[in-house]
């Protein structure tokens, strides 16, 4: 059986998904209030950065990968108007199902799919823009993931991918006794689940570094990949385009 990790862990593959989905399927209905209260809130100017980044204009298509509870499918449709279209989709029924009852809410009337990002149900050159946020690091395979991306974007396409990386050195310390104490006691005390946000701090510490994921989306065939660090690397936006 092929081995890969789960936080720092050593499973097989098909352990692994079966896991990161009871992780997400725990925490859906608590996660919006965790993300605020993870980041003070910096979640909400991170994903703003991000959408300002894609620039979508008024009737274009876009994709939202692993897209849950719908921060951005609900900002995307806003930009892209009446005209335009936004798909939400996720591998996890529970997250996805807080994301379509929030656009619901919102009056907003996007597609929603449940699919898995390495295997996505739509056709060759056919969004504008897809967007993977906090997502890319749960993925078994990252490279398919990014290649399949890639493969449903048109020419002149974006790839935004906003993720946990690497933080600045001299803060590695105070980051990992908020990741390794602070976040598993949250997790406790507001999802009543210290482990999947002990799981949390893991993959984020498993997950590519800036550098590397330029070059993994790179290798996938996209190209001027810039990368756009944020809060000292605590979150880096990746931008990449087909061509």
């Amino acid at each position: 059986m092929t081995q890969t990790h789960f936080g720092f862990e050593n499973v097989d593959e098909k352990e692994k998904a079966q896991r990161v989905a009871g992780v997400f399927s725990s925490v859906a209905q608590k996660y919006d209030v965790m993300n605020d209260l993870m980041s003070m809130g910096l979640h909400r100017l991170w994903k703003k950065f991000a959408i300002d980044i894609a620039a979508p204009r008024s009737g274009e298509r876009v994709l939202d990968v692993a897209g849950g509870t719908a921060d951005l499918s609900s900002a995307f449709a806003r930009r892209v108007g009446a005209t335009g279209q936004v798909w939400l989709t996720d591998i996890n029924n529970a997250m996805l199902g807080v994301g379509r009852d929030r656009l619901l809410d919102e009056g907003v009337m996007a597609p929603v799919a449940q699919c898995d990002a390495e295997k996505l149900p739509f056709p060759d050159n056919h969004f504008d823009i897809v967007t993977v946020a906090f997502g890319l690091r749960n993925m078994t395979h990252k490279d398919r993931a990014l290649a399949e991306m890639r493969r449903v974007l048109r020419p002149g396409g974006r790839l935004l991918v906003l993720e946990f990386s690497k933080v600045w050195k001299p803060l590695e310390k105070a980051y990992d006794a908020y990741s390794f104490k602070l976040l598993p006691w949250l997790g406790q005390k507001i999802a009543g689940d210290a482990e999947s946000y002990r799981y949390l701090a893991e993959s984020i510490r498993m997950h590519p570094d800036q550098a590397t994921l330029k070059a993994m989306m790179e290798q996938a065939g996209l190209e001027r990949v810039e990368v756009f660090n944020m809060t000292a690397g605590v979150v880096a936006l990746h931008r990449g385009y087909k061509f």
